[in-house]
């Protein structure tokens, strides 16, 4: 390993914890970044492994809420409920996610350009979600009806488009359906433990045969990277969405995709 490809591997991992869990697709400013700075993992493995860090990071800032919701299952119906609902949330992108992860992988992560759209145009769909006058219908995460959990899981199925963003989809599905801002931003939380622990089992599955020692050093370095970050993240990021919404996000997204566009046609 080379200081330059460490360097990478760092800045890398702190931009994959800083942006997992708010809707600006934490994969598109990944790649987009690494497409730039010239950095090349086999097969994108590394790309999905750091997620790990991020997962771990969620489940140590909700350890005592997850296992709060654990030991009410035997007893509580509506703690069964929740899971269920998360259940349902899951399936749709777990489903096609599996069935259409060589085309993600070998084209839509290696186009650049379907990333730098995707930021664009999500950010304007996030700025129009964001100021519309919308009925506040559910304001706890644990209590949608299960209908309202499956058709959000559905807009999740939107993210297997790099670019998209996995939180921003499901944000936007749950503010349309009628949830809070907090709430909106607190169910992505819960959902993404599921998907991104998913995501990460079968890429390294798929990969298990190309990896290196080399792969996971620098992967371990994006990792510890992410987790610290990520974890800041989350223990700030609903007080933030509670008073002041998701707009920056929308504009950092058209910002972000607009300099990869400019990027894109000076550099290529």
């Amino acid at each position: 390993m080379d200081l330059l490809r460490i360097l990478d591997a760092l800045i890398l991992g702190v931009v994959e914890g800083a942006t997992e869990f708010i809707p600006v697709s934490s994969t598109g400013h990944i790649l987009l970044l690494g497409h730039f700075l010239g950095f090349e993992s086999t097969g994108k493995t590394f790309e999905v492994l750091i997620q790990l860090g991020a997962i771990l990071a969620i489940l140590t800032v909700y350890a005592g809420r997850l296992w709060n919701i654990a030991t009410a299952l035997p007893t509580d119906p509506s703690a069964r409920r929740f899971v269920l609902g998360v259940l349902l949330a899951f399936l749709p992108a777990a489903v096609l996610g599996a069935l259409a992860h060589d085309f993600i992988k070998t084209v839509l992560f290696e186009t650049p350009l379907v990333v730098c759209i995707a930021l664009i145009v999500g950010g304007f769909a996030l700025l129009v979600v964001d100021r519309m006058q919308i009925n506040i219908r559910f304001d706890d995460a644990t209590k949608f009806p299960l209908s309202t959990y499956f058709i959000i899981g559905l807009f999740q199925c939107l993210a297997l488009i790099p670019g998209v963003s996995r939180s921003g989809s499901t944000i936007a599905g749950a503010l349309l359906l009628g949830a809070s801002k907090r709430a909106a931003a607190e169910f992505s939380f819960f959902l993404a433990m599921p998907t991104m622990a998913g995501a990460f089992a079968l890429d390294l599955y798929k990969n298990r045969d190309v990896l290196s020692v080399d792969d996971l050093a620098i992967t371990a370095i994006g990792f510890i990277a992410a987790f610290i970050t990520a974890v800041i993240v989350v223990r700030t990021v609903l007080d933030y969405v509670s008073a002041r919404g998701f707009a920056l996000f929308g504009w950092w997204r058209i910002l972000v995709g607009g300099a990869g566009l400019i990027g894109l046609a000076l550099v290529g």
